[in-house]
């Protein structure tokens, strides 16, 4: 339903003279969504995350916040989104406690309100332990958790996130996805990155893009329905040809090794189980394999897409 857009992007485009950072792109998000623009470095998408949010204003297109018009009314359509940029804009010199007062201030929060925002900001992100340390003293994962903290203290309905974990050891990447995917629980998310792991562990939605423009876009479930459409296989004694109901072709990997693609709606594994038995083919390992998001991305932007060709 159309209520339930929180952003619309049409047409969004950027130059740079001659170069076309971003080309052409439709990007809507729905409330209650956790969307992932995945790309490799370079892609667009930080200049993307920089028009959705208006800090950068776009050659062409438009970009509606809530329903509204981000070039027309900026400052209205800017206090439903929280945005973290890929350096969080942290001040070294001030308090967590300060610099939250003062983020809460330029977003329009009442003097009176703001204690109780600062509070709900930082518990849920983690950090009331370190409430009046001064920024600077702060890990780096700690400083992320700042940057998220201004980025809801408004409690926007929209969260930008522009590669939230760079830089990040592997336990606070674990514990800043964890924090993302509860935010998710009372915003809508946009979440870029170029990893994989990131994109598959907190979205509902992907978005890939390549040389600025989108060449792929699904839900995660698709995605993963994507992921199960075929049959591994390992047999010990293999015949030399399958006669399974429900599948419709086989491919031969040797030693053993199959891949079985079967007939649409249907699931031959049982089948292919009692047939193994009933003729001593020696199943040793069966499971379901399918094109990976990993497998996408890297067909997709390893060259030029049929897309890409298409539009030139």
């Amino acid at each position: 339903m159309e209520h339930d857009i929180l952003i619309e992007a049409r047409g969004l485009t950027r130059r740079y003279g001659p170069n076309v950072a971003v080309h052409n792109i439709d990007l809507t998000l729905r409330r209650g969504e956790i969307l992932g623009l995945l790309g490799p470095n370079g892609a667009g998408k930080s200049t993307t995350m920089k028009m959705l949010t208006g800090n950068l204003a776009p050659t062409g297109g438009s970009v509606k916040i809530n329903g509204i018009d981000i070039a027309l009314e900026p400052k209205k359509a800017k206090q439903s989104l929280g945005y973290l940029p890929e350096l969080p804009p942290v001040h070294p010199e001030v308090t967590v406690d300060e610099y939250l007062d003062f983020v809460a201030a330029l977003h329009g929060v009442k003097k009176a309100d703001r204690k109780a925002a600062v509070a709900k900001a930082k518990q849920s992100c983690g950090l009331h332990e370190v409430s009046r340390r001064l920024i600077g003293n702060l890990s780096k994962g700690f400083q992320q958790r700042v940057g998220l903290a201004q980025a809801i203290v408004h409690q926007p309905p929209v969260i930008i996130l522009d590669e939230p974990t760079v830089g990040l050891d592997p336990i606070q990447i674990r514990e800043i996805r964890s924090l993302i995917a509860a935010l998710a629980q009372n915003h809508s998310v946009i979440l870029s990155s170029h990893i994989l792991p990131e994109i598959q562990a907190v979205c509902s939605r992907v978005m890939i893009v390549h040389r600025g423009r989108v060449v792929f876009q699904d839900s995660m479930a698709a995605v993963n329905a994507q992921n199960a459409s075929r049959l591994a296989a390992i047999f010990r004694n293999a015949p030399k040809s399958f006669v399974v109901p429900g599948i419709a072709s086989t491919q031969s990997l040797g030693e053993g090794r199959f891949v079985f693609t079967p007939e649409a709606g249907t699931d031959p594994r049982e089948a292919l189980i009692a047939a193994s038995v009933a003729n001593g083919w020696g199943l040793l390992e069966l499971k379901t394999e399918g094109r990976t998001l990993e497998e996408i991305f890297v067909s997709l932007t390893s060259g030029e897409t049929p897309e890409m060709k298409e539009a030139a």
